[in-house]
């Protein structure tokens, strides 16, 4: 399978110029060609090849004075930039017609100079190449540093150079993987996700929410005021968007880090997961809606799917609708609906349930069979390649601090994070 490894680079300031360049030159090359398509459809014309997009953008376009500079960035980082656009057209033609399931794709936008997030795209016909020292060597770029957190597996088919909003430098590779599976193991789990508990698992083991954007909420809200107060388009507010982006982005990187160390460990340990299929759409219009997105399950049950394939384990999603809560787990027997606040509640066959536990039973069996006599479906989803298979922010390992002290394995017994971020215990 493909995977993608993201690692911090760090170019110099004429190293940074030099990207800036190929950023806006991929982002007029995509818009012209949006541009050229809008014209040719509204003119009546036929659709505009891949091709011959390709002959007017780039090499006829080269030779004009407008677009002369073209030939100051490498041509592959053009051609990419209409192989985006012909991937956002083809995402949008195939939502129309239903052949891609999933929420409609609207059609493809302009970019702007202004977005946050900037990138371009070397392929291997570019030549770009990892050098024996560690540096990156990207065409008409130069040899840019590289925070190397791990080696690669395999040798990159791609690298993507992004700048996102806090002004930080990735380099995502793109590499083909072929991982053995993890011995066999008798364990099988389901997982029920919550609010007050990230995760319950059907043996009983609590997983406690560590809550990350609210823990850094008063530190949020005085970059957010202290934004508020500069003036439009000065330099100082410049900055201030960036100190605010600074501190969103940590926030995500401790999250994603930490719900990579959980996910590993529930596929490292258990042969088959499944999890309830939720709708994290409908949830966030709720006004639970800061809790869920700070929660982020679409991402936890993301890892979950591409680790499981990716180490031999079975993976499955029971369907939003099965009454995993009211049921009982014992007899079978689906109660009247419970308000949130009821926790605990007694089954008229004469057991005592706690509310996520037993919903945690409930989706293992149904996730054991794809269909039983409970109308409960298991649908494995597409497995597309994983963005972020690594997490290499510098900062990563230390943002775990934050939750030190934290109860994350609630169960029968408490592991609570370390200095490090690692378990207190090194057994665990």
């Amino acid at each position: 399978m493909q995977l993608r490894y993201q690692f911090r680079v760090y170019p110099t300031s004429g190293q940074q110029i030099e990207l800036a360049r190929a950023f806006g030159c991929a982002r007029v090359v995509f818009n012209d060609g949006l541009r050229a398509r809008q014209q040719a459809r509204q003119a009546g014309e036929k659709y505009l090849s891949d091709a011959e997009l390709s002959r007017r953008l780039i090499t006829e376009a080269k030779l004009t004075p407008e677009r002369a500079w073209f030939g100051e960035v490498s041509a592959v980082v053009l051609q990419q930039a209409l192989a985006d656009l012909n991937a956002a057209y083809r995402n949008f033609f195939d939502s129309l017609s239903g052949k891609r399931q999933g929420r409609k794709v609207a059609p493809p936008r302009y970019r702007s100079r202004k977005d946050n997030r900037q990138a371009i795209r070397f392929t291997k016909n570019s030549r770009f190449k990892v050098l024996d020292n560690g540096r990156l060597r990207l065409p008409k770029i130069g040899d840019v540093e590289v925070r190397w957190s791990r080696s690669l597996p395999s040798d990159p088919s791609s690298v993507t150079v992004i700048r996102d909003a806090a002004g930080r430098y990735f380099a995502s590779f793109v590499v083909r993987t072929t991982d053995e599976p993890l011995p066999s193991s008798a364990s099988e789990v389901g997982i029920d996700l919550g609010l007050t508990h990230f995760a319950v698992l059907s043996d009983g083991t609590k997983v406690a929410a560590p809550r990350f954007l609210r823990r850094a909420a008063r530190k949020l809200k005085r970059l957010q005021q202290a934004l508020s107060r500069k003036q439009q388009g000065s330099n100082r507010r410049k900055k201030a968007v960036v100190k605010v982006a600074r501190a969103h982005a940590r926030v995500a990187d401790t999250r994603r880090d930490w719900q990579h160390k959980l996910s590993t460990a529930i596929i490292r340990d258990n042969q088959a997961v499944y999890v309830e299929d939720l709708c994290v759409v409908g949830l966030g219009r709720t006004r639970l809606a800061k809790s869920v997105h700070d929660a982020g399950w679409a991402s936890f049950t993301g890892m979950l799917e591409y680790k499981a394939q990716r180490y031999g384990r079975a993976f499955g999603r029971v369907d939003r609708f099965f009454p995993s809560t009211r049921m009982c787990s014992d007899c079978g027997r689906i109660n009247e609906k419970m308000a949130l606040n009821d926790r605990e509640w007694d089954c008229p066959c004469g057991s005592h349930h706690d509310r996520d536990v037993n919903a945690a039973k409930n989706v293992k069996a149904a996730g054991q069979a794809d269909f039983n006599d409970r109308g409960a479906h298991v649908r494995p989803g597409l497995v597309p390649a994983a963005r972020g298979e690594a997490v290499t922010h510098p900062d990563a390992a230390r943002s775990t601090r934050s939750v030190e002290g934290i109860p994350v394995l609630q169960g029968e017994e408490d592991v609570k994070l370390g200095p490090s971020g690692s378990p207190s215990d090194p057994s665990e």
